[in-house]
């Protein structure tokens, strides 16, 4: 194949994956101009329209999202095969791309990397918080952070943290307003903070477990966040009931400021994992963070 025709490829597959020509050119450090007219080129040779071009947006048609889906993921085993050769370099070198939600990032992700990272100045990590099931192949990550239970079957998972609990808190002026919750039915009368997350389409259901029975309560109140910083801010301020992680309210709890309720109700689940796809080359970078994250508790 022509270098030439290899370069209209790459180029291709940065529109089609950004849906942009801007956003494609400076990630690929060329005019727009010259992108377009590379791919007016591409076409013109295939016979075939592979974008369909609005004021607005750019979209792979059917031809073009066929050949996204077909060559995609093999620059991508040719780039990983690239980084893979830093494995020759007396020290881990490259970038390695994450993607997790917000308290895995602040309470497992960072406390590590603050660590790591002066050792190894040629290391680099982006970190993108997220509450969505992202696909991170397609969106080209190295590797992503959940739950161990909603890690797909088909990536090799890392455990990276401990058993999680989650807690239901308030407090004590708002308590002192409204009667405790003894069950988690008893919730639908109290004004509770809750998180919305893109996944479910809707607020989040707080989930609660006793005696191996499951309950599932979907609550309503005044506010609805979409990260944790904030509800943690609005149950400190007493204006209402928050579901948060165990391990970012014990502070909270042992100097008065937040009351805990239902305790019997929460049980420990399974922590954090790191999770990638089993046919990834792990250059020395990504190792090295794997085994740096790696929970030996």
């Amino acid at each position: 194949m022509p270098r030439s025709s290899v370069n209209d490829l790459i180029a291709f597959l940065a529109v089609a994956r950004e849906q942009s020509f801007t956003k494609a050119a400076a990630k690929l450090g060329v005019s727009q101009s010259a992108l377009s007219h590379t791919i007016r080129g591409l076409e013109e040779r295939l016979g075939l329209r592979l974008l369909t071009r609005t004021t607005r947006s750019v979209s792979p048609t059917e031809a073009g999202e066929r050949l996204l889906v077909s060559i995609g993921p093999r620059f991508d085993e040719i780039e990983s095969e690239l980084a893979a050769l830093s494995a020759f370099r007396e020290k881990p070198a490259g970038t390695i791309r994450i993607n997790a939600g917000e308290h895995a990032a602040n309470s497992v992700l960072w406390p590590t990397l603050e660590k790591l990272l002066p050792e190894y100045p040629d290391v680099k990590v982006e970190i993108v918080v997220d509450y969505g099931l992202t696909d991170i192949v397609a969106e080209r990550y190295d590797a992503g952070v959940r739950l161990g239970e909603q890690v797909a079957k088909d990536m090799i998972a890392v455990r990276i943290g401990p058993d999680m609990r989650m807690a239901v808190v308030g407090a004590p002026a708002y308590f002192d307003k409204r009667p405790k919750p003894l069950t988690p039915q008893d919730l639908t009368d109290h004004n509770c903070i809750n998180l919305r997350l893109p996944t479910y389409g809707g607020v989040y259901v707080w989930e609660f477990e006793k005696d191996g029975r499951e309950l599932n309560v979907r609550v309503e109140g005044q506010l609805v966040f979409n990260n944790i910083a904030l509800r943690l801010n609005a149950v400190l301020a007493g204006m209402g009931i928050a579901y948060l992680p165990e391990d970012l309210i014990e502070a909270h709890l042992a100097d008065g400021q937040l009351v805990r309720v239902l305790e019997d109700w929460c049980p420990p689940f399974p922590g954090y994992h790191l999770y990638y796809p089993s046919r990834r080359h792990a250059s020395p970078a990504f190792a090295l963070i794997v085994n740096a994250l790696r929970y030996r508790g």
